[in-house]
Formats: C-alpha cells, structure tokens, sequence
C-alpha cells in the first residue's frame, strides 16, 4: 500500500505533537531551523513541506519518524471512482486564530504529480481570519449564502452558485458580512515538490 501525503493530515500531526510538547510555534521554529511563517502554513494545510524540512520539523519534537508516518493515512490504489459519504467528511481546522471558518476535508489525491483537495467551508455571519496565501491554485463554488472574497487588491460580491479560480499565492480570505451562514466547496491544486 502506497502512502498518501494528506496535507490536512501533516499539519495536524505536527500541531498535535507540538502542542503536546507545549511548544509555541516560535519554539518549533528555533529548534528546527523552520521559519515561523513556514511552519503556520504547513499546519494550516497551505503547503506540504520538502521532506528535509518535514524531517526537521519531526526532529525538532523529538518524534521518531516510524511513528510520524504510521499516523498518516493509506490510500489503495485508484479503481476509477472514489464514494465519500457525507458521515465521513472529516472537520479540520486551517488556522487557529480564525473565528466562524468550519472546514470539512472530503477528498485528497494524488493525480499524475499534482496533489487535489476538495473541502467544505462553512462561512459563519462575521468570520474572522487574516489573509493567507497558499502554495497552490484554488478555486471556490458557493453553494449558498452571499460572500465578499478578498484577493489581493481585489474584492468579489459573491452569490449563490458563482465560483472563482485564482493563484493561491495572492493574499486572500472570504469574509461573511450577512447574517446567513455560507457554504463554499473548495478546490486546492498542489503540484508535489520534486526530490
């Protein structure tokens, strides 16, 4: 069985183990040599890190790489069709600090050297979250509700069933100023760095 690098998955296993160890992300960054910046992205699942850098990271909370693996996901090889149930979409949160950003991992795949991801993202009335940036293309279908998507300098007024493909690279971040919840699938294009 091949392994699969769930992106959602590597950050999560690194801030458990850090928080485990109650390190502060300024900690983990000085003993393992990985800029704070860097490191808020690979546990918000912006990015996946090279494998020197994942190993210093795993290095820097003392955990033995055997054990970090074991802890992610398998995926069997493709047979043409994947069914997801709604059950087992799986909660997982980007940042920390946000406030009314519920995402729901649905899928993650490889495809030919690129890496897909699919969530859903509730936007409650008022959402709080500061701009990121991701290190892959993105592109947001609303399914209900209305939005204002800030990109760069830009800011789109969003409504049901309008959708938005951009280079993640530029600042972005959805804000919710209306009084219902929205609800927005999200597509994530990773190209998987080479070694």
């Amino acid at each position: 069985m091949e392994k699969k690098l769930s992106y959602n998955e590597i950050g999560a296993i690194i801030r458990k183990y850090r928080k485990s160890k109650k390190l502060r992300l300024t900690g983990l960054a000085t003993t393992s040599g990985v800029s704070i910046a860097m490191l808020s992205k690979i546990e918000n699942g912006r990015m996946i890190p090279t494998i020197p850098t994942l190993f210093a990271i795993i290095g820097a909370l003392g955990v033995t790489p055997d054990a970090f693996f074991s802890e992610l996901g398998e995926q069997d090889s493709f047979p043409g069709y994947i069914f997801i149930p709604k059950a087992e979409y799986t909660h997982f949160v980007k940042e920390e600090n946000a406030k009314g950003f519920h995402y729901f991992s649905i899928l993650e795949h490889r495809v030919e050297g690129s890496s897909l991801q699919i969530s859903l993202l509730h936007l409650e009335p008022d959402a709080k979250r500061k701009t990121v940036s991701t290190l892959a293309f993105e592109y947001i279908y609303l399914i209900s509700g209305s939005i204002e998507y800030v990109l760069g300098d830009k800011t789109f007024y969003m409504n049901e069933g309008d959708s938005l493909f951009f280079d993640g690279n530029i600042p972005h971040v959805p804000r919710n100023p209306y009084e219902q919840t929205a609800t927005i699938l999200v597509f994530y294009l990773f190209n998987e760095p080479k070694y």
